[in-house]
């Protein structure tokens, strides 16, 4: 009798011993699960494209996009950068008169309207306030060079950033800090000019 007692409480002690095991291991697969389930409900934060992927998914700057292929700059303005390009709108194209955008589009054009374009883009990435900050520091003024290679300079017009051009030409940015890959965009409301074109 005592031997059956015996075995029946080995028997039970193992049952309880194998059920906590098994409820300790049921815990950890449901806090798996559970983290699991957590990490799948994170957001999934995608990186913005390039330059231009973001121009050519916005309808403003159509004519820009024309432009860029037409002069043969979709790689480089794709490429790892980073540019800060003040990118004139359909708008600011429109302005130019009758006809130069087909001009300027024409094969025998390109190194015309590559060096334009170019006109537009600064080596780097400065978000507004990075401007602003150096028109400050600099009495209310600051120029830097292109990417073409010539200087544009920009000031305040109250609470706007106006970008003065070589020829004495002025565009207003209207529109900031569109975040790309490879750099920020910002919308000119006018096509700025270099020297002589």
């Amino acid at each position: 009798m005592k031997k059956i007692l015996l075995m029946a409480a080995t028997a039970g002690l193992l049952f309880a011993s194998c059920a906590e095991g098994t409820k300790e291991k049921a815990t950890e697969t449901n806090e798996e699960v559970a983290q699991a389930v957590v990490e799948l409900e994170e957001p999934v934060v995608e990186e913005p494209g390039t330059i231009v992927d973001i121009a050519v998914g916005n309808e403003n700057f159509t004519t820009l996009v024309t432009a860029v292929k037409a002069a043969g700059l979709v790689e480089t303005l794709a490429s790892t950068g980073p540019f800060t390009v003040f990118a004139p709108t359909n708008d600011a194209f429109a302005k130019l008169p009758e006809g130069t955008v087909g001009t300027l589009v024409k094969p025998e054009n390109k190194a015309l309207l590559t060096d334009i374009l170019t006109y537009h883009v600064v080596a780097g990435e400065y978000m507004a306030g990075d401007v602003v900050a150096a028109i400050k520091k600099n009495n209310g003024s600051f120029s830097t060079n292109t990417v073409m290679g010539e200087q544009i300079t920009l000031m305040m017009d109250g609470e706007n950033v106006v970008i003065k051009d070589a020829k004495g030409g002025t565009s207003v940015i209207i529109m900031t800090d569109v975040d790309a890959s490879n750099g920020v965009i910002h919308a000119i409301d006018t096509v700025i000019m270099p020297k002589g074109k």
